[in-house]
């Protein structure tokens, strides 16, 4: 029996957990064993999340490595490095699999320190194409190099990734397994809608309108602040909408702040975060994904199970799953007049695009199984 230790940065409840999670709980019983370990939900010393609570009731064993954080610190950094090569020491894992973009650096230099026989990889998107500074992106570039150098294996997630890091950096060790998730189960239309109504406090004749729906980290590369941009030129076109947020972050304070200075507190709602949001898919008369950088957005995924329509920028993993104007409609990254022009398309012609789902739900059904991405790994490992 192998044993396979996953390794993630923060235990929240986002795409790169929801990944950890399908596999770690999918990998064949009688021929794996699986723990998982992880940080806090962002800063060092935090107490776990989501995962957490999630591997235990699927009798997943986890380790708390309380060093981990999202953001650079050379100290917490260095530190994790001799924990988890501590960890794999005392472990002895056959396979290290390690996931986003710290803990595959930090994990990848402690899997070598601690002579682990096969280090692989995640890349949940290229770390470079993130929404930062040049001199900040040339740094991640060349740590990314780095981690890539280290690992024995690379899972690139989706088709562009996949196509940029073989011509970068060359060599047969980039295998590209996309995402999958399993059969989901939603709230009706009707449910969904009642609830997020309660959780919204909207009025009851708000039922009558657009109603807008995403789920996302509040990050940075979710682009959500472009999303509250083309917000507000929706209310200034009078378009009748509400806009729902599901999810909590590092940003929940400036977005807010945002809405309010925008004065489009009546139809952008905050909702938090909450547990297995997807349940409430089909209650949105349209999905939106406005992210500057993805690997392959398992929201996506959701939302075409769903059969909901879908609105998403035109980026690399969006890319995958979206066939513009045929399965969802694609928009330009980081621009709000993109966002309000095709959301508007959907509002005011809903007869032209009503299969937009249909298409979408077959795309997802047929291409993005998870038996075919645990199928795969299972043969990578």
């Amino acid at each position: 029996m192998k044993k396979v230790l996953f390794v993630i940065t923060k235990s929240n409840w986002g795409g790169a957990q929801r990944y950890v999670y399908n596999l770690a709980t999918s990998l064949p019983k009688e021929q794996f064993d699986v723990v998982v370990a992880f940080g806090g939900t962002g800063a060092a010393h935090t107490s776990p999340g989501e995962l957490q609570a999630k591997l235990h009731a699927a009798g997943i064993r986890t380790i708390e490595v309380a060093t981990f954080a999202r953001n650079v610190s050379f100290g917490n950094d260095l530190k994790s490095v001799f924990i988890l090569r501590d960890i794999f020491k005392a472990e002895k894992p056959d396979v290290v699999h390690l996931n986003s973009s710290k803990a595959g650096g930090v994990g990848a230099l402690a899997a070598r320190l601690a002579s682990v026989g096969s280090i692989v990889f995640t890349s949940h998107g290229l770390a470079w194409d993130e929404d930062r500074n040049p001199l900040a992106t040339l740094l991640i570039y060349i740590f990314s190099q780095l981690t890539f150098l280290l690992c024995h294996r690379v899972i690139l997630i989706s088709k562009d990734n996949y196509a940029r890091a073989r011509t970068i950096f060359g060599g047969a060790k980039y295998v590209f397994i996309p995402n999958g998730i399993p059969e989901l189960t939603f709230q009706t239309r009707g449910g969904a809608r009642s609830e997020l109504q309660l959780r919204a406090e909207l009025p009851p004749d708000s039922g009558a309108d657009f109603w807008i729906g995403t789920i996302a980290e509040l990050t940075r590369n979710k682009g959500l602040s472009y999303l509250i941009e083309a917000a507000k030129l929706l209310t200034q076109q009078q378009k009748k909408f509400h806009l729902f947020i599901i999810g909590a972050g590092e940003e929940e304070a400036a977005l807010k702040a945002q809405t309010a200075e925008t004065h489009v507190e009546e139809r952008v709602h905050f909702l938090g975060f909450v547990s297995d949001a997807y349940r409430f898919t089909k209650g949105f008369d349209c999905f939106v994904l406005s992210s500057v950088k993805e690997g392959l957005p398992t929201v996506l995924l959701e939302a075409g199970q769903a059969g909901v329509p879908v609105v998403a920028t035109n980026i690399p993993g969006a890319r995958d799953i979206i066939d513009d104007n045929i399965s969802g409609l694609l928009a330009k990254p980081k621009s709000p007049k993109a966002l309000a022009k095709k959301l508007a398309l959907l509002m005011d012609n809903p007869s032209r695009y009503s299969t937009l789902g249909q298409h979408l739900h077959h795309t997802v059904t047929s291409r993005f199984s998870l038996e075919h991405m645990v199928s795969e790994t299972t043969k990578l490992y």
